[in-house]
């Protein structure tokens, strides 16, 4: 069963109709049983839906990557005594470390097999995390962009709360603290609404509004918040994307908090286009936002992680983004893309 057959059956299950209890008239992302986004879309019909069914039935299996994506050893000895420099490390998929400051923080800690709520069917790594739990630095701040199982992972994030030391803090959007408190009721969790900020963990993070989506059972379709992340520590900005599709919300983070010394950008996932550009940006739009926000550098992230979660071979995000980065006339330090486990020192 793959990531689509497992949301089109989520959403064909009968089941309690939610209530937001943070719900505000006054916030136009709110509503009575949950949120929406700034600028709402027309779901897909089910003609649309049976057309996806049929595309991807008949589209021919990914080719082989014409890349070597297989992780590199990790820079363990850089990672775990970094106290100052500025760096970045991408685990795999949406999971990114950033040590900045003197302090080490993990997006959407994802190192299970499978994206899935269930252990022996649903999405597969092709690649192992970039670094094992056991061997990452102390994390002190995990942000999390919303709660798809690609995204929010319970083992990892109970490992992560067992770590040595003390456990990490953990910054999420609106509503997603209830999942928390029931699996980790000792855990620190924050959670924020779109444009509330908030000093976690000595970092001053921002959550904001990005064109997405949350679903975890077949009963809670966008009952909790999504959103990207604004991190600032000792003078360093950083940009988490999470996943999103385009939307007229970047130039606004831009306005509001930018420029940014880093961003993560999600630049896979995005094919077909006609149906998967309301979910997820592909990367000329990726590079768009790079440039909407103000980023001095972006890391491409959310790519060759993962099989099945749409039909792209894993390494065709590569070559897209290089010919986006063309088109715009962005060198490649700008918008560069990591193997798992590679770490670069953003100077």
């Amino acid at each position: 069963m793959n990531h689509w057959s497992v949301v089109r059956l989520v959403r064909m299950l009968p089941g309690p109709k939610p209530h937001n209890p943070y719900f505000d008239a006054a916030k136009r992302h709110h509503t009575p049983v949950g949120f929406r986004n700034n600028h709402p879309r027309v779901p897909p019909t089910q003609e649309e839906l049976a057309r996806l069914r049929r595309d991807l039935g008949a589209k021919a299996p990914a080719s082989a990557p014409q890349v070597d994506l297989s992780p590199v050893a990790p820079d363990l000895a850089l990672l775990q005594a970094n106290p100052t420099r500025h760096a970045v490390t991408w685990i795999g998929h949406s999971t990114v470390l950033v040590q900045t400051g003197g302090r080490n923080l993990i997006t959407d800690p994802m190192f299970s097999r499978r994206a899935s709520p269930l252990p022996f069917t649903g999405p597969r790594r092709h690649q192992s995390p970039g670094i094992a739990l056991r061997d990452l630095p102390p994390i002190d701040l995990a942000l999390i962009s919303h709660n798809h199982y690609d995204h929010l992972d319970l083992p990892s994030v109970r490992a992560l709360a067992r770590q040595r030391g003390a456990p990490p803090s953990f910054a999420v959007p609106l509503g997603l603290e209830r999942w928390f408190r029931r699996r980790l009721p000792d855990a620190n969790v924050v959670a924020l609404d779109w444009w509330e900020s908030r000093v976690v963990a000595d970092v001053m993070v921002t959550l904001v509004p990005v064109h997405h989506w949350s679903a975890r059972t077949p009963w809670d379709g966008n009952s909790n918040l999504w959103g990207g992340w604004a991190a600032e520590r000792a003078g360093f900005r950083f940009f988490f994307s999470g996943d999103t599709a385009y939307s007229q919300d970047f130039p606004e983070v831009g306005r509001r908090l930018g420029p940014f010394d880093l961003a993560a950008i999600a630049i896979g996932h995005y094919e077909p286009r006609w149906f998967m550009r309301n979910n997820h940006i592909n990367p000329e739009e990726a590079v768009r936002i790079h440039g909407e926000i103000g980023a001095r550098r972006s890391l491409g992230i959310h790519w060759g992680t993962f099989e099945g979660l749409t039909p792209e071979p894993l390494d065709q995000p590569l070559r897209d983004l290089a010919a986006a980065r063309l088109a715009r006339g962005l060198a490649e330090e700008e918008f560069f893309v990591l193997r798992h486990g590679q770490t670069r020192v953003i100077e």
